[in-house]
């Protein structure tokens, strides 16, 4: 019978890394009134108002059903306002509300200060090889789903 290592799995710790960021996210943003998804999508948003549903689903890489769950619990919070798209009715377009541009430092600092502590100890390089890994990690998962 093959007997484990003692030492722990690679996927063991990225269960665990996810888990710990996880509680510690979802502690912050509720700071804000956020859930942990949707800090994505307001980033987003910043960057480029009017968006589709599918649009956001495709660039944050979820399905759009989560998407349109997302954006209705961030609409009833206030966050977000549906507009219907002005050349094609059956499209809808996602905009900031007053309440989400308020809330734009703040959420900014939550996370940066989760990514101080995140990634205390890792220099630049040490970065750019992580998310080359977990970009590799994100690609294979995906591919996996297609195959």
């Amino acid at each position: 019978m093959k007997e484990y290592p003692e030492e722990e799995s690679v996927a063991e710790l990225l269960g665990q890394v996810c888990k710990l960021h996880y509680v510690r996210v979802h502690a912050r943003l509720d700071e804000v009134g956020l859930h942990r998804g949707q800090a994505p999508v307001l980033h987003t948003l910043w960057h480029r108002e009017g968006l589709t549903h599918s649009e956001l689903a495709e660039g944050l890489h979820v399905q759009p059903a989560t998407i349109t769950k997302m954006l209705e619990r961030m609409e009833r919070a206030g966050f977000v306002e549906r507009r219907p798209d002005p050349d094609d009715r059956r499209v809808s377009r996602v905009f900031l509300t007053d309440a989400a541009r308020a809330i734009h430092d703040d959420l900014r600092r939550i996370q940066d200060s989760l990514k101080e502590t995140t990634f205390a100890g890792f220099d630049e390089a040490d970065l750019g090889a992580f998310r080359a890994y977990l970009k590799r990690i994100r690609a294979n998962l995906l591919k996996s789903e297609t195959e």
